[in-house]
């Protein structure tokens, strides 16, 4: 990439991250102003663009459990979202041709319909970074998005797969017959490169190579093969890890995605018109997505997070648009009005994730008149059952080794909470005391606040930011028990204390104390001698 390239697009992404906005918005300025500097973008910028959003459909994949797609809130509301959105948009475009308007004149009913369908989808791009960056990926809310948006991504891949007039050849058979045994021999790599730069380059292999590549070969959709490599191993102990060793290299691909969107060209304004009007039907997908939800019985606050997370256009529909464009059926312009309304999509979004909790408290009230009678079972629920003194956020593997250390201390005084179900299944299988439960919500923090025997909550939640909200809401709705925040670095400590942690540590520094104390007793051990 040009120097004067990368060198913009830090700077405004330094400039949306410090105003509070994902860094993403940033890039996609960026390419606008790089545009109207001369700029365009270049097969490299594609190129890397087109690899980090292989690369994320891969993690994605290796996050992804079969069962969870079952769910009757998954792929029932977000089937019913999209059928409904397809319709509306469809309608309204076609209807917009009839009043005689220059930019709608071509086109007909197949052709609103098409665009329907590109309106119809939300950004996985978008939603995974935004959940990634709050650490509710594994959240109640998280799994409902991201499941609804791979229904959605793989009715694109079929769209896709139709519509471009390709048949998969015949060794596509062999391909997905070959699969289970392909996943034996992914297990036994995984389980034998250790950590390292080979486990990096292992993971890139299967995205971009065995799964893009191979699949593209005998005519099924490259991005399809690096989900369905991933979803290959997403049942691997160690999935999570290659997930985040890979977290760097697709973050860093993924801006080629965004630069490429704004580098692609700068609206007219009769584009940015039709574009703008785009982006004030978007609540409309929302407040839908809000009502689905609620009747497959999920709480207000979840519907409405989950809603907020999909406020956007999506990434897929200008691939549709594409291939609408290259198969003659809609005219180049549409691609730029695809281009600006996804844009203008994700910098009204941005705000709306980071103030999506104060909004629900805002509207509370009346939201909670949406729910149904029957809750959804994996709704979070604290029964004092027990007289816990103790309540570990976060039962990773910190997490985890401190409910086994306070645990074996004091007693079965200590509960885990974690917002990641097959977690909270594995713990209460192994014996320990744990529950789910979002700690980003309210609700989590005014249950903990009628505890008055809680004396201690510690909390080891990886995600800063969703660290420090939690903290900074527990104190605002009065939680007087003690507050021990652990973090990974030292910059980090302080803004954890000015929050309102009672107590901040960096992890690794208590390692090291541990260390030192363990070394110190074996020293005094009578059968080490020491030297002078």
């Amino acid at each position: 990439m040009d120097p004067i390239i990368l060198s913009v697009t830090f700077v405004l992404g330094l400039l949306a991250n410090r105003v509070g906005l994902p860094a993403l918005v940033g890039f996609l300025v960026a390419g606008f102003i790089l545009n109207l500097l001369g700029f365009s973008t270049s097969e490299n910028i594609q190129l890397v663009g087109d690899m980090g959003v292989t690369l994320l459909l891969f993690t994605i994949g290796l996050k992804l459990k079969i069962k969870q797609l079952l769910r009757p809130e998954i792929w029932a509301a977000g089937s019913i979202h999209m059928l409904i959105t397809v319709l509306f948009f469809g309608l309204g475009i076609q209807l917009l041709t009839f009043a005689g308007l220059h930019f709608f004149a071509e086109l007909n009913v197949a052709t609103s319909l098409l665009l329907g369908f590109a309106l119809s989808f939300s950004s996985t791009v978008f939603a995974v970074k935004i959940l990634e960056e709050s650490g509710l990926a594994n959240s109640l809310n998280g799994r409902t998005s991201i499941g609804i948006l791979i229904i959605q991504d793989i009715l694109a891949v079929l769209f896709i797969t139709f519509s471009t007039g390709k048949t998969p050849s015949l060794w596509a058979l062999l391909i997905i017959a070959l699969l289970p045994a392909a996943r034996w021999m992914f297990f036994y790599i995984l389980n034998h490169i250790g950590h390292g730069e080979l486990q990096v380059l292992f993971g890139m292999a299967l995205a971009l190579a065995a799964g893009a590549g191979v699949f593209e070969l005998v005519g099924l959709k490259a991005d399809l093969g690096a989900l369905v490599m991933g979803m290959l191993l997403a049942t691997h102990p160690r999935a999570t890890e290659l997930s985040e060793s890979l977290l760097s290299i697709k973050d860093f691909m993924l801006l080629g995605f965004f630069l490429s969107i704004g580098l692609g060209g700068f609206p007219d304004f009769a584009s940015f018109v039709v574009s703008a009007l785009f982006v004030l039907a978007i609540p409309l997908k929302s407040l839908l997505f809000f009502f689905l939800l609620t009747r497959f019985n999920l709480s207000s606050r979840s519907s409405f997070i989950t809603s907020v997370t999909l406020t956007n256009y999506s990434e897929f529909g200008l691939i549709v648009g594409a291939i609408g464009v290259s198969n003659g059926w809609l005219d180049n312009r549409w691609l730029v009005v695809m281009a600006i309304s996804l844009s203008l999509s994700f910098i009204v979004a941005s705000p709306l994730n980071v103030v999506a909790d104060e909004l629900f408290e805002k509207w509370r009230n009346v939201l909670n008149r949406f729910e149904t009678a029957k809750s959804h079972p994996d709704e979070e629920r604290i029964i004092p059952t027990v007289m816990w003194q103790v309540i570990i956020l976060g039962m990773g593997r910190v997490g985890t080794q401190t409910y086994d250390v306070l645990r074996e201390r004091y007693g079965n005084v200590v509960l885990g909470v974690d917002a990641d179900q097959e977690k909270v299944k594995r713990h209460n299988a192994e014996g320990r005391n744990v529950i789910y439960a979002d700690v980003s919500g309210r609700d989590f923090w005014r249950r903990l606040v009628s505890l008055n025997f809680v004396k201690t909550c510690v909390v080891t939640i990886p995600s800063f930011d969703a660290k420090l909200y939690a903290i900074t809401m527990a104190k605002q709705l009065g939680v007087v028990c003690k507050i021990v925040a652990i973090t990974e670095f030292d910059d980090e400590v302080e803004p954890l204390l000015e929050g309102g942690a009672d107590l901040a540590f960096n992890i690794y520094d208590e390692i090291g104390i541990g260390l030192a104390n363990d070394i110190c007793s074996c020293l005094d051990d009578p059968k080490i001698v020491v030297g002078e």
